[in-house]
C-alpha cells in the first residue's frame, strides 16, 4: 500500500465510522479522484486495502445504519479471540452491561430498534452471567463476581454516556437508547448466527424494522428498504409471505430521477451515486415519514441518561 492507503485507514481508525458523503470527501481530498466519476478506482482502492488488511485479521467494511438508513463505512476487527477481547478500554462490567442492552434491544419482537433508558439501567448484570432455575437462584447469586454485584447505577448511566459517545449505542429522539453505527458495523456476523430474523429485502438483520400485522406472519423490513418499494410501486405494498396488502402511513412521495447508493456489498463497497431527495406532495405531513425514520440521528432533542436519575432510581427502589 502506498501512503493515500495508509491515510484512508488511519482517517478511519481515528474518526470512527463515516458516513457515506463523508468517506467519500476523504478520498477525493487524499486521492485528488472525483469518486462520481472515478468508480473503478475507488473500488481498487477499497480492495487494495482489504487485502492488506486481512493478513493483521482487520477489514474496511460498510453497513447501513437501521436507524437513518445511511451507509457508514468502518474498520472492524474481523475475528473475536481470547486475546482480541483485551482490546478494550471497558471493564468487564461494562462490557457485561452492554451485551445485557444489545439482547433486551435484539430479543424485542416488535423490531423498535430500541429500549428504554430506564429499563437499560434497571438491567441486571447476574442474568448475563448466570442462566438458573429459581431453586438455582440463592446458591448462584453469591457466585456472581463482587464486581457486577456493586455495579451502581451511577456506573452504569456513566458507561451508557461512554457507549454513546463511541457509537456502540445511540440516544433516540424520544430518550430511548439504541444499538449505535459501530454495533451494527462490527456485530454484522453475530446478528446473523443469533438467529434474528433478516430483513425479507436486503437480507440483513432487521432489528428496528416494520412488522406484517398479519397473525403469525414473520415478514421484517427495514423502514427504508420499504420506501425503496413503496417508491416503486407506486404507495402500495403487498406482503410477499402471506398476500396481506399493507395500509401504508407514510405520505405521498415524489422520487426525483437521481441514484441513490446501492445496497452495501462488503467486498465492493458502492460509489458514486447520489441520494434521493424525497419530496412530501402539496397537502401530506411530514411528520408521519418522520416517525417512521426517527432514529439515532434524530436532530430533536432527546432526554439524556443523567436527566433519567432521579427517575430511575425511583423504579430501582420499587422493583
Amino acid at each position: 500500500m502506498n501512503w493515500k492507503h495508509h491515510t484512508l485507514i488511519q482517517s478511519l481508525m481515528s474518526r470512527g465510522p463515516l458516513n457515506y458523503n463523508d468517506f467519500l470527501k476523504i478520498f477525493a481530498a487524499v486521492t485528488g479522484k472525483n469518486p462520481s466519476k472515478s468508480d473503478g478506482e475507488v473500488n481498487a482502492y477499497l480492495l487494495k486495502i482489504n487485502k492488506e488488511l486481512s493478513y493483521v485479521q482487520m477489514e474496511l467494511r460498510q453497513c447501513r445504519n437501521q436507524n437513518d438508513g445511511e451507509v457508514y463505512y468502518g474498520i472492524v476487527n474481523s475475528v473475536a479471540d481470547d486475546q482480541s477481547k483485551l482490546g478494550t478500554r471497558f471493564s468487564a462490567p461494562q462490557i457485561t452491561l452492554f451485551k445485557g442492552v444489545i439482547d433486551a434491544i435484539v430479543q424485542d419482537t416488535a423490531a423498535q430498534g430500541s429500549i428504554s433508558t430506564i429499563e437499560a439501567l434497571n438491567l441486571r448484570l447476574e442474568n448475563q452471567v448466570y442462566s438458573v432455575t429459581e431453586s438455582q437462584s440463592q446458591a448462584a447469586s453469591s457466585q456472581v463476581p463482587t464486581a457486577l454485584r456493586n455495579f451502581s447505577l451511577s456506573q452504569k448511566e456513566k458507561t451508557i454516556d461512554e457507549l454513546v459517545h463511541d457509537k456502540w449505542l445511540c440516544q433516540t429522539s424520544d430518550g430511548g437508547i439504541g444499538l449505535g453505527v459501530r454495533s451494527y458495523l462490527d456485530l454484522r456476523s453475530w446478528f446473523h448466527s443469533s438467529g434474528i430474523p433478516s430483513c425479507e429485502v436486503c437480507n440483513e438483520a432487521a432489528i428496528k424494522a416494520k412488522m406484517c400485522q398479519s397473525e403469525g406472519c414473520t415478514f421484517r423490513i427495514h423502514h427504508y428498504c420499504l420506501k425503496k418499494k413503496l417508491s416503486q410501486s407506486r404507495g402500495k405494498f403487498v406482503c410477499p409471505t402471506c398476500d396481506t396488502q399493507w395500509d401504508c402511513q407514510f405520505p405521498k412521495l415524489e422520487v426525483e430521477a437521481e441514484d441513490e447508493p446501492n445496497d452495501p456489498v462488503e467486498s465492493r463497497p458502492p460509489v458514486g451515486s447520489k441520494r434521493k431527495r424525497l419530496k412530501t406532495n402539496r397537502n401530506g405531513d411530514s411528520g408521519n415519514a418522520q416517525s417512521q425514520a426517527a432514529g439515532c440521528g434524530s436532530s430533536q432533542p432527546s432526554q439524556s441518561v443523567s436527566d433519567l436519575r432521579r427517575e430511575t432510581r425511583s423504579s430501582a427502589r420499587l422493583r
